[in-house]
C-alpha cells in the first residue's frame, strides 16, 4: 500500500472514532452487558424514533456536492453512495416497518440538492416527493422530525464557495422559505442543521485529526472539484476553511430559523449538534473547557437566540489530557466503527447540555456500529436508562431517536459500518428487521424499560 493510501486509511479510522485512538483496544464481546434496572414509565407523549439522512439512504443524489466528491479522483471517500439503500423509492415500506415496531417518530432530511438542483430553480416534483413522505408518516401515525440540511448541499452552492461565500445564509433562507411554504403544514419538528459543529468537535483541540485539513489528498480533492465545477473553488461539509464555514452556518441557522418561522410561526424549529462525553484526565480540565468553548458554546448561544429545542447527538466519550485528546484505556472495548463502546456517554451529554440551554432537549441521534446485534440491544437499554435518570432529575428530555433506522451509507467510510436497526441487502434492497429493533420497539410500546 502506498504511503498516501496508508495515511488516508488512518485518517478514516481516526475520524470514524471521533478522534479516539485504537491502541490497546479489544473488540466487543458477543454477550451483551447486564440489563438495565427497570425505569419508567416515560412521560406521556415521549417520542420514540429512528433516523436516516437523505444522502445516506435515498440514493442517486446526483446534483449534490457529496456526489461529486465521492466520484472524482483523488477522493477521501472509500466508495460512492450510488443507489444507497433505495429509500427514495422504498420510503413507505421503511416508515411502515418503523411504525410496526411501535416507534412513533421518523427523523429524516430533505435534500436541498434535489429541491434546488440549479441555483434559483426549485423542483416541484422533489417537493411533492417529500410531501408524499410526510403523508406516509401521517398515514402510519408517525411524527416527522425533518432536518432541512444534513451536511449535503447542492453542487452549485459548493462551487460558489459553500458556507464560506458571501450571501450563503440568504440562499439557505430562501430554500427554507420554499420548503416551509410547500411542506410546513405536515411537518411536526424541524432542525435547520445536523451537527454544524462537527468540524470543531473533531478538529478543535490537539488530537489525531489535527492535521487533517492539511492532508495533501484533501487539498487535491477540493482543487479537482473546483476545477470540474468551473469556478476553481469548492467548499462543502467539513471540506474547507472551518472557521469560515462555521461563521456561515451560524448566520445560516439564524436566517433559516427566521424564514421558517415567518411562514409557520407555530412550527418548532431547533438544531441538532454533535457532542461527546468529554472527560478530563491527568489535569486536562483546562483543555476540556477549551474544547467546549470552541465546539459547543457558539451553538448554545445560537439556539438560545433562535431555537425552540436542541437535539443532542452522542455516541461515545472522549478522554482529554492537558495536551489534547488521549487514547481510551487499554482495556476499552470498541465497536466495529472503532469508537469506544460507551453508552453511558448519553446521560452525561444530556446533563451538560441542560446546564447551558433552557429549551427542551431531544436525543436526535444515538447508536452503535456493530455486527453483533445483541451488543446494539444492550447499548440501547443502557443509553435509554441514562435518559430515564435525566428525566427523574427534572431535565426536559422529550424524545429518543436512534441512529439509524437502516444500515446505510456512512460518508467517507462507505457501507462498512452498520448502525441500523434494519439490515439491507444492497443487491435486492430487501429489508431485514434485527432483534435490536424489537428491543427499542418494546421499550417504546411500554414507554419505559422493563426489568
Amino acid at each position: 500500500m502506498a504511503r498516501q493510501d496508508k495515511e488516508l486509511d488512518a485518517s478514516r479510522r481516526t475520524l470514524l472514532g471521533l478522534g479516539t485512538a485504537l491502541a490497546g483496544a479489544t473488540l466487543l464481546p458477543s454477550a451483551p452487558a447486564g440489563a438495565a434496572k427497570a425505569n419508567g414509565p416515560f412521560p406521556k407523549g415521549f417520542l420514540w424514533g429512528a433516523a436516516i439522512a437523505g444522502h445516506q439512504a435515498e440514493g442517486d443524489n446526483v446534483a449534490s456536492d457529496a456526489w461529486l466528491l465521492e466520484n472524482i479522483q483523488p477522493t477521501e471517500f472509500k466508495e460512492p453512495s450510488g443507489a444507497a439503500v433505495d429509500h427514495y423509492r422504498l420510503y413507505d415500506q421503511d416508515i411502515a416497518i418503523l411504525a410496526g415496531l411501535g416507534l412513533n417518530t421518523f427523523r429524516f432530511s430533505i435534500e436541498w440538492a434535489r429541491v434546488e438542483p440549479v441555483e434559483g430553480m426549485f423542483s416541484v416534483a422533489a417537493l411533492e416527493h417529500y410531501r408524499d413522505v410526510l403523508l406516509s408518516c401521517r398515514s402510519h401515525g408517525v411524527k416527522s422530525m425533518v432536518s432541512f440540511n444534513h451536511f449535503v448541499t447542492p453542487a452549485w452552492f459548493a462551487a460558489r464557495g459553500g458556507w464560506e461565500a458571501e450571501g450563503s445564509p440568504q440562499l439557505y433562507a430562501r430554500y427554507c422559505d420554499k420548503v416551509a411554504r410547500h411542506l410546513g403544514d405536515l411537518i411536526d419538528y424541524v432542525t435547520t442543521f445536523n451537527e454544524p459543529n462537527l468540524p470543531r468537535l473533531l478538529f478543535g483541540i490537539p488530537g489525531p485529526l489535527s492535521g487533517m485539513a492539511d492532508n495533501p489528498r484533501m487539498r487535491q480533492m477540493l482543487a479537482r472539484a473546483g476545477q470540474l465545477a468551473g469556478t476553481g473553488k469548492w467548499s462543502s461539509w467539513i471540506f474547507g476553511d472551518f472557521a469560515k464555514i462555521e461563521a456561515g452556518l451560524l448566520q445560516g441557522h439564524a436566517a433559516g430559523f427566521q424564514a421558517i418561522k415567518t411562514v409557520r410561526p407555530q412550527l418548532p424549529v431547533g438544531l441538532s449538534f454533535a457532542i461527546a462525553d468529554d472527560q478530563a484526565v491527568d489535569g486536562g480540565e483546562a483543555m476540556v473547557a477549551r474544547k467546549r468553548a470552541i465546539a459547543y458554546e457558539p451553538w448554545f448561544k445560537a439556539i438560545s437566540e433562535h431555537g425552540d429545542f436542541i437535539g443532542v447527538q452522542t455516541y461515545t466519550r472522549e478522554l482529554i489530557g492537558p495536551d489534547g485528546v488521549r487514547p481510551p484505556p487499554k482495556d476499552a472495548r470498541f465497536t466495529s466503527a472503532h469508537m469506544e463502546y460507551y453508552p453511558q456517554a448519553l446521560e452525561a451529554t444530556i446533563r451538560y447540555t441542560a446546564q447551558h440551554v433552557k429549551v427542551p432537549i431531544f436525543v436526535t441521534e444515538n447508536g452503535v456500529s456493530t455486527d453483533d446485534d445483541a451488543v446494539r440491544s444492550a447499548y440501547i437499554r443502557t443509553a435509554v436508562g441514562g435518559v430515564a435518570k435525566c428525566l427523574k432529575d427534572g431535565i426536559p428530555v422529550k424524545g429518543y431517536v436512534h441512529w439509524s433506522l437502516l444500515d446505510n451509507f456512512e460518508w467517507i467510510f462507505g457501507f462498512g459500518p452498520h448502525y441500523g436497526l434494519i439490515a439491507v441487502d444492497r443487491t435486492t434492497m430487501k429489508r431485514t428487521v434485527k432483534p435490536s429493533a424489537r428491543t427499542l420497539g418494546q421499550i417504546a410500546k411500554a414507554n419505559g424499560i422493563a426489568a
